[in-house]
Parts: structure tokens; sequence; C-alpha cells
């Protein structure tokens, strides 16, 4: 039996779109709509629950650690300030991820013009780790190399469904798409991504 190429480990197979929904998000929108009702409690079982997703999100969004904590900072802000104005008219973390969305692109509009410079931290000296945990890293600096070579929009996408867990009609309503742009760019995303990897590493083994 062929054993799984590298790049295979971290991407899911290109038919796989139909993202497992994290668990016990049933009642995010009874947590929403008591907070909006104004009950203060039900604010941190909600932000426990997703901050780590919006947080990765948008990290492997804009490459930069520093931008991806503003943002997170940004879309909770934007979540509390517009707390009476929510309407369960999408999934609570439809809602939520389209905020972080929005946040990301409001910044890349900001910044356009101006110089910045979105490149990930570096994960620590190698060296000084033990080497299954430095290959792990290394993998994971490729990775997030391959990731931001790819167009924003299929970025965004893929990075949706893979850390926002939302459904191809979600991520149309999320970004403003229809259904089939979103699939696309899904697609094309997997596609560049199993193959950029695939090369940087087959470089590796010769």
């Amino acid at each position: 039996m062929r054993e799984p190429h590298a790049a295979e480990t971290i991407l899911p197979p290109m038919t796989q779109l139909a993202p497992a929904r994290p668990p016990a998000a049933d009642d995010d929108i009874a947590l929403m709509q008591r907070y909006a009702a104004g009950d203060a409690t039900a604010f941190d079982p909600l932000y426990r629950r997703h901050n780590d997703a919006v947080f990765r999100y948008l990290l492997r969004l804009s490459a930069n650690a520093a931008t991806a904590e503003e943002l997170a900072q940004d879309v909770w802000t934007k979540l509390i300030r517009a707390r009476e104005r929510y309407r369960p008219t999408a999934q609570f973390r439809t809602y939520l991820f389209r905020i972080a969305h929005n946040a990301f692109i409001d910044r890349t509009r900001r910044m356009r013009g101006r110089e910045e410079t979105l490149l990930a931290e570096p994960a620590g000296n190698a060296a000084d780790e033990p080497e299954s945990l430095s290959e792990i890293a290394l993998l994971k600096q490729k990775f997030q190399a391959a990731l931001t070579t790819l167009p924003v929009e299929q970025r965004d996408a893929w990075l949706l469904h893979e850390e926002g867990g939302l459904s191809i009609d979600d991520i149309a309503t999320a970004t403003g798409v229809n259904r089939e742009t979103a699939k696309s760019r899904i697609r094309y995303a997997t596609r560049k991504l199993k193959d950029l990897l695939a090369a940087e590493l087959g470089h590796g083994d010769t």
C-alpha cells in the first residue's frame, strides 16, 4: 500500500468539502440572543468556544501574529458593539467569521498603498528542538509559506472551510459570493497547496 505523501497529511482530500462542524454549537445562537438581550454572562462561553478558531483563521490569512491578534480583538469588539442589532439569520459561527472576514478586508483596504511585511514569525531555533519537533516545525513553515502564495480570495475561502469549519453555503454567505464561486476557490486552493507542498518537500528528498 502506498504511504501518503507528507503534503497529503496536512491537506484534506479535494473531494472532502463538507467540514465537520464544531461540537455543541447548536446553542451558540441562544447564547448570542441572551447576550444581545443584556445577559453579559453569555459572552464568555461564546468567546471561549470560538476565539482560538478565529485567531488561527486570521493568523493564517495575514501570516502575522501581531496583525492576527489585533484583528481578533477587533472582531470581538465589533460583535459587542453590534449585539443589539443581532438577528439569527445564519449560524452564529457564520455570523462571527463574516465579521472576521470583513475585518481582514477592511484592514487590507486601509493598508493599500503602504508597505507591510506579512511574514510569519520564526518558529524558534530548530537546533534547540528535538529532531522530530524540528521536522514538524519545518513542515508547518513550508505549509504557511505555500498558503501565503495563494490569491487572498482562495486563501480566505480555504481557511474559512478548514479553520472556521464553515460549509460551502456558509462561506458564500460570509464572503458575499455565490456557492459555485466559494466551492471553486476551495478546490483551486486545495490543488495549489498540494502541488506546492509536494514540489517543496520533494526537493528535500533529492
